[in-house]
C-alpha cells in the first residue's frame, strides 16, 4: 500500500530522524510513504479569515496532487495535518473558497476536497490496526509507563478534525498499549502547551509546561509522547521539570526493531 505522504518543514528539516522512523517503521508495516514532489510549506497556523485565500494554496496543491494519484494523504506533524484537514474542509463545503483556490490554480481540473488526510496515526488504527501492529512488534516496550501528550491540534475543532473525542481521546494510549508499554492517563493530556507563545510570553508557555508534565508525574509516567513537534520542542525546551519527552515514531521505530536502520542511513 502507498500513501502520498506530507512531511512538513520541521520533520523534514529540523527533525529528520524523526520523519525517518517513520518511514523505516511504515516499511515494516507493509505500506510506503511517497513524499509528495516540490510540496510547499502549509503555514503551520490555519488561517481564520474569510477572504484568506493565498495562505491556502499550498495546502490545496498537496491534497490535489494525492487526489491526481488516487491515493490518501498522510502527515506526521499535528500542525501540517491540522492546517491540511481544514483546508480541505474548506474545499469541500465553502463554495466561496473553493471558487477562488481554483481561480488562482493551474489544475487538471477543479478540486473540491475529495482527498482523505490521515495523520499517521490514523493509518496505525484504521488502515493497519493495532492488532497488527501488536503481532508486529519485535522489542515490545515493557515496564514502561507513557503518558499521551495530545496537545491542541488533533482534536479540535472536533467536527472537522474528527480524529478522536477532543474530551476524552484514546488514540494515542492504544498506541501506546500496542508497542507493549503502559499508557498513563492525566487531567492535562489535551491542554494546550502555549507553543505559539513559547517566544513571546515563554514563563506563561512555562508555566503550561510545567502543569502538564506535573500531571503526568503525579499519576505515574516515566515519559511522555506526542506528535506535535513544536509541542514537542515546547515541552522539552520550554520547562523546568526532567520528564523526557519523546515523539511518537521514534518509540514506534524502537518497539518494531527498526531504529537502528536510521542510524545506518
Amino acid at each position: 500500500m502507498k500513501y502520498s505522504y506530507y512531511p512538513g518543514c520541521t520533520l523534514k528539516n529540523k527533525a529528520e530522524d524523526l520523519d525517518a522512523y517513520a518511514r523505516v517503521s511504515a516499511k515494516a508495516l507493509g505500506f510506503e510513504l511517497e513524499e509528495i514532489e516540490e510540496w510547499q510549506c502549509c503555514g503551520g497556523v490555519y488561517p481564520l479569515g474569510t477572504d484568506e485565500i493565498a495562505t491556502k494554496l499550498a495546502s490545496v496543491r498537496a491534497l490535489n496532487d494525492a487526489k491526481e494519484k488516487g491515493r490518501e494523504l498522510v502527515t506526521l506533524c499535528s500542525a501540517c495535518h491540522h492546517v491540511l484537514k481544514r483546508v480541505n474542509d474548506d474545499m469541500k463545503n465553502v463554495e466561496n473558497i473553493r471558487t477562488k483556490a481554483n481561480n488562482y490554480m493551474d489544475l487538471k481540473e477543479p478540486y473540491a476536497g475529495e482527498t482523505t488526510v490521515l495523520h499517521f496515526l490514523e493509518v496505525l488504527r484504521d488502515r493497519i490496526g493495532w492488532d497488527t501492529l501488536k503481532e508486529k512488534v519485535t522489542n515490545p516496550l515493557k515496564g514502561k509507563k507513557i503518558g499521551a501528550y495530545y496537545g491542541c491540534l488533533l482534536l479540535r475543532p472536533g467536527k472537522i478534525m474528527a480524529f478522536d473525542d477532543p474530551e476524552n481521546p484514546k488514540i494515542m494510549e492504544d498506541f501506546i498499549r500496542a508497542i507493549g508499554a503502559e499508557p498513563v492517563i492525566y487531567p492535562y493530556r489535551n491542554e494546550c502547551c502555549g507553543g505559539y507563545i513559547s517566544l513571546k510570553e515563554k514563563e506563561l508557555s512555562r508555566g503550561m509546561c510545567e502543569k502538564i508534565e506535573d500531571s503526568a508525574e503525579g499519576f505515574g509516567a516515566d515519559m511522555l509522547i506526542t506528535a506535535c513537534p513544536l509541542c514537542m520542542y515546547n515541552l522539552n525546551k520550554n520547562s523546568r521539570t526532567d520528564l523526557p519527552v519523546y515523539y511518537f515514531t521514534e518509540l514506534l521505530a524502537e518497539a518494531l526493531g527498526v531504529k537502528d536502520e536510521v542510524k545506518k542511513q
